[in-house]
């Protein structure tokens, strides 16, 4: 295959770059003021920042310049071993809580989350097995059930950390790779129903997550507990109007809003770059997301296209779960936005995969 390489895709790497570029500066302006306020370094967050987006532009590079198809070999033996960290990160005096999730393995603020290694792992495997295993799809117990399991245990283990955001990723993304692949769509609808049954079961068992459905109703009901965020989430959004207060110019960045860096980033961007600043983002985002599906529709292979599908959907699905959360359309969930929150084994992680997507484009007929 290597004899087809051609250049990556151009418009993908420039949104990919335009809306790195665009994280780091929000990320600093967003952090200085809690920055400072813990830690005595209005710069801290950016330094991390700018070290992670460093190392991910390396992998970034090292992926979009390693035939993608290498990487299927070594996609069980991925999946294993994130399937291993994810238990390992389960146990107490291991695992690193975080946000009231056990979700990380490392040293004070050192650290990586397996469960963003999962999304990538499984997205491999589930490319690979049903490449080659394309004929069986329509039948359930033979074709569906297999990588039905596999998601199911993967979102288990992470559920009990707990930490549904990434779990809804790694099953949105998951499931449109599966429907990608042929799967019929009346096994989709009973799975979607089952699935449907069962967010509601992990609602009601846990009375926090409860808490955040009526809060999402309506916040006003508990506005200094659950909720809190999505209100001041809009209060940073509504003053932003078309060109915003400004940059460094944010209100609630001043501790009103929590984790204005990460998982209200946008919130800060609306306020301080108005509708225009969000409305150049999501133009950003929905410019990769097309690439990225364009790529699996031309890709050269069903490896290919599944992959770069997979890919490209935990970008959108995340995409679409955190501008969802704050701007008070879903529930408050800890989704962080990609490219542009904060972020360690997150943002290098991304940039890896959009490497592989990158890779991927080179082949695109």
């Amino acid at each position: 295959m290597g004899k087809g390489r051609t250049a990556p895709d151009f418009l993908m790497i420039l949104s990919t770059l335009a809306l790195l570029a665009i994280g780091i500066v929000m990320v600093y302006s967003a952090s200085a003021v809690t920055a400072f306020h813990d830690y005595g370094d209005s710069f801290y967050y950016l330094k991390r920042q700018l070290i992670f987006a460093l190392l991910g532009l390396v992998a970034m590079y090292f992926t979009m310049n390693t035939d993608y198809w290498v990487w299927k070999k070594f996609s069980k033996a991925g999946l294993i071993a994130c399937f291993a960290l994810l238990v390992i990160v389960l146990v107490p005096g291991v695992g690193v809580v975080r946000g009231g999730a056990r979700s990380w393995l490392g040293i004070g603020s050192l650290g990586i989350q397996p469960s963003e290694f999962m999304k990538l792992a499984m997205i491999l495997f589930l490319a690979k097995l049903l490449s080659e295993q394309q004929g069986k799809i329509t039948q359930f117990t033979q074709g569906l059930l297999p990588p039905l399991a596999l998601v199911g245990a993967a979102f288990g283990l992470i559920m009990l950390q707990p930490d549904l955001g990434t779990g809804a990723v790694l099953v949105g993304a998951s499931m449109l790779v599966i429907f990608v692949a042929g799967a019929r769509l009346s096994h989709i609808a009973w799975l979607g129903a089952v699935g449907l049954a069962g967010m509601v079961a992990l609602i009601a068992a846990a009375p926090y997550r409860l808490k955040r459905i009526t809060a999402f109703l309506d916040p006003w009901q508990d506005p200094l507990g659950a909720g809190y965020q999505a209100i001041q989430s809009l209060y940073a959004i509504g003053p932003g109007q078309l060109v915003g207060l400004g940059l460094g110019m944010s209100r609630q960045k001043y501790n009103y809003l929590p984790e204005p860096q990460t998982d209200f980033i946008f919130s800060i961007i609306a306020e301080e770059l108005g509708f225009l600043g969000g409305a150049t983002v999501l133009l950003l985002f929905t410019l990769l997301i097309w690439r990225g599906y364009r790529t699996a529709l031309t890709a050269p292979d069903t490896f290919g296209s599944f992959l770069a599908a997979g890919i490209t959907s935990i970008v959108a699905v995340q995409v679409v779960i955190n501008i969802g959360v704050v701007i008070g359309m879903m529930p408050v969930t800890g989704i962080t936005l990609p490219l542009i929150s904060a972020g360690g084994s997150s943002l290098t992680l991304m940039l890896t995969a959009l490497g592989l997507l990158l890779n991927i484009s080179r082949y695109a007929r």
